[in-house]
């Protein structure tokens, strides 16, 4: 199975769409959002063609393909406008590993479940990445719409149990294979 994962759009019209679309390119067979879906929070600045209403009108048409994971900015009024569950956590398997997926306020690179994963994967710093510690695989897509620290909107690429981070043009950024 081929998943594409992607994270914090915060409310974002246009970014979540360009998601979609390499969704498509990219022939997946399930699309996993980490969280902040439709809030910008009161730390970010609106993103690109802010529209929440218009961003839960595109993820609705996909729910049979879509696996959203709840974030901190995200609550119960947004569960109200979304035909698809906000998940506290997921975990997964992809080739040989067991991935957890979560948003990352929680558990992180800084914070790892207690549960043995071999990969964590999570949202929520806005910044993207693929390293490994200690045998774990650690990834982060960034954010869709607002990245931080010199990334760019991205998202990763998972199948097999390889993961590979992508811009949302589908350049590699990098991959861990």
């Amino acid at each position: 199975m081929k998943f594409i994962i992607g994270s914090d759009i915060h409310g974002s019209k246009a970014r979540v769409q360009k998601l979609l679309d390499r969704f498509y390119a990219e022939k997946g067979d399930k699309l996993i959002l980490l969280g902040d879906i439709y809030n910008h929070g009161p730390r970010n600045p609106l993103p690109e063609e802010y529209a929440p209403m218009q961003v839960a009108e595109l993820l609705n048409e996909i729910t049979d393909k879509l696996i959203v994971i709840k974030g901190n900015c995200d609550s119960e009024v947004d569960a109200m406008i979304s035909r698809f569950d906000f998940l506290e956590g997921l975990c997964i398997v992809s080739g040989n590993k067991s991935v957890f997926c979560t948003h990352g306020h929680v558990y992180n690179r800084e914070n790892p479940p207690k549960t043995a994963f071999d990969a964590v994967v999570y949202g929520h710093f806005h910044t993207s990445f693929i390293t490994e510690e200690n045998g774990v695989i650690y990834a982060n897509p960034g954010s869709v719409s607002l990245p931080k620290g010199g990334t760019l909107p991205a998202y990763i690429v998972l199948e097999e149990g390889a993961f590979t981070l992508k811009d949302l043009d589908g350049n590699v950024i990098s991959e861990n294979r």
